[in-house]
């Protein structure tokens, strides 16, 4: 019986294994149209008894400005071109920060984790998610491009109330194409990531202003996104 039990254990862990191994090399090559994030939100808009709200238009990454790549990249991982997924250096000056100054303890995640956890993942915080988290980065950056990551975050990540995408944000916020952005507007775009239903980018106040300032001035260190080869 217990021999069995195992059996079954191996098979479910085996199949879930290759499962998710399929699931990342399918999505290097397709659109990605829905994510967990976008359902979990939607469900969240109907349990407080709102219309649902849901903007999104995927765009190849030679559709969106030479700026967006690198503003998001100033704004929340410099680091992106040369880091395996994970950004040690951020990770240890948090936690230093954390210890000795006894700041708020900061996430330090990286765009290819944030790229992993919202198109795998449930929203949340457990050991388990986070493990997953680890997992599905390390997938990611085995078997999509620097490149890949990068257009499925910039397709992906939430920009607004229902809002995900720079073309979704470039239509709602902007009233133009993402294309038709300029660097400002990226720097405003990356501006408002940590916090993007609280920060709009369609009426940025006077914290988003003094942070499109600093973006714009990062973004000068920051190479041009290269393409794929």
């Amino acid at each position: 019986m217990f021999k069995n039990i195992l059996r079954i254990i191996r098979w479910v862990l085996s199949l879930v294994f290759i499962s998710t191994i399929l699931a990342v090399v399918v999505y290097r090559f397709i659109p990605i149209y829905f994510t967990p994030l976008m359902i979990s939100r939607c469900f969240e808009q109907i349990g407080k008894g709102e219309s649902v709200k849901l903007y999104h238009e995927w765009i190849p990454l030679e559709k969106m400005p030479k700026s967006m790549p690198v503003a998001v990249m100033a704004s929340e991982d410099q680091r992106f071109l040369t880091h395996h997924g994970f950004d040690y250096q951020a990770i240890e000056k948090a936690a230093e920060d954390h210890l000795k100054k006894g700041k708020k303890l900061r996430g330090g995640s990286t765009i290819s984790q944030q790229t992993a956890k919202n198109v795998f993942l449930w929203q949340g915080r457990s050991w388990i998610r986070k493990g997953l988290e680890v997992y599905f980065t390390f997938l990611i950056e085995t078997l999509w491009s620097k490149q890949r990551i990068m257009e499925v975050y910039l397709n992906s990540i939430e920009m607004g109330d229902g809002i995900y995408g720079v073309e979704a944000c470039a239509e709602q916020n902007f009233d133009m194409e993402a294309i038709q952005l300029n660097r400002r507007d990226c720097a405003l775009i990356a501006a408002t990531l940590p916090n993007p239903r609280h920060f709009s980018s369609k009426n940025p106040g006077p914290y988003m202003r003094k942070r499109i300032r600093q973006i714009e001035h990062q973004m000068t260190f920051i190479p041009a996104f290269p393409e794929e080869h």
